[in-house]
């Protein structure tokens, strides 16, 4: 049934993508972060990708492939205690199909942080190798980490480091000096600052960005995005919405939904109004919180094998 529902809300996306928001955001300082991490690319032998594990396609950053050149890569499928673990355990597949190394990690609890530094020293080796074999000493693998705002950087080198040396911004798109960060006995990180792309050509693509707060909400609508976001869940994730909300059916309108959310948290005005602003908020910030449950939002290529676990 998931699927049908997912199939329906695809073909809703195609008739009405002219009325999605157009979502657009490259501050001046995201093209100095790109030219940042252009400059220092050739101080390190192995690129970490670190995608939202909600949504591993809107949170890609299409430009990485010009920027690092043909440096290895390793993507880290970040936040995975926030997303569907059937539908991760498919993306990791995805990815190792198409030839990526790929992990899925949790920063908060470190879950997956060993089979990642495992795996970035793997695709360093050959390159750091190929140094001693022309007479340089043995050194410690380097990596540089990349990933869109608010896709989890700080928390996660924070838990590699084990303390707390990565600067955390409050919010999205707050540019930090480089800094180099030692894991271990054989790795270096070199941390960047988030970087998002000049265009979404997908609506969706920006609308998700914003679901998960990898957009400044400071230049979205959101009242359309939470509306946006309560439309996908009421069509995809109906029982997690009764499960949250207390709502034992389901409304065949999200304005409807809204008015049955806004009652059952009490968001009343004077003379018994709803307040939608309220509404709105705790959409928002208990699906960033992950208090609708495990979800994700993208799916991965149909008939991918799963082998063993994450």
């Amino acid at each position: 049934m998931k699927k049908n529902r997912r199939q329906d809300h695809r073909q809703d996306v195609r008739e009405t993508k002219k009325e999605l928001p157009t979502i657009q955001w490259f501050p001046g300082h995201m093209k100095k972060a790109r030219e940042l991490v252009e400059t220092n690319l050739k101080l390190v032998d192995v690129v970490i990708e670190l995608l939202d594990a909600r949504i591993p396609v809107a949170s890609a950053n299409p430009m990485l492939q010009d920027i690092i050149s043909g440096k290895p890569c390793v993507v880290v499928l970040n936040k995975a205690d926030l997303a569907d673990p059937d539908m991760t355990k498919k993306w990791i597949a995805a990815f190792r199909n198409m030839g990526a190394d790929a992990v899925a990690v949790d920063s908060m609890t470190g879950k997956g942080t060993k089979a990642l530094v495992r795996l970035a020293e793997t695709a360093a080796k050959p390159y750091t190798d190929k140094l001693v074999k022309k007479g340089a000493n043995p050194r410690r693998a380097r990596a540089m980490i990349l990933g869109i705002p608010n896709v989890g950087k700080s928390s996660l080198i924070n838990r590699l480091a084990g303390s707390a040396k990565a600067l955390a911004a409050n919010k999205p798109g707050v540019t930090r000096a480089k800094q180099w960060i030692r894991i271990g006995s054989s790795l270096d990180l070199l941390d960047t600052p988030g970087i998002l792309w000049p265009k979404f050509k997908d609506p969706m693509v920006g609308i998700k960005l914003a679901f998960t707060g990898a957009i400044n909400d400071d230049i979205i609508d959101m009242e359309q995005v939470s509306h946006l976001l309560l439309d996908v869940l009421r069509r995809d994730y109906p029982d997690r919405l009764r499960e949250r909300f207390h709502i034992e059916d389901i409304p065949d309108s999200t304005d409807e939904l809204k008015e049955a959310i806004g009652k059952k948290r009490g968001c009343l005005m004077k003379g018994g109004i709803i307040d939608m602003e309220k509404v709105q908020g705790i959409v928002m910030q208990e699906f960033r919180a992950g208090k609708f449950g495990r979800i994700t939002l993208d799916e991965p290529p149909a008939q991918v094998p799963v082998d063993g676990e994450i």
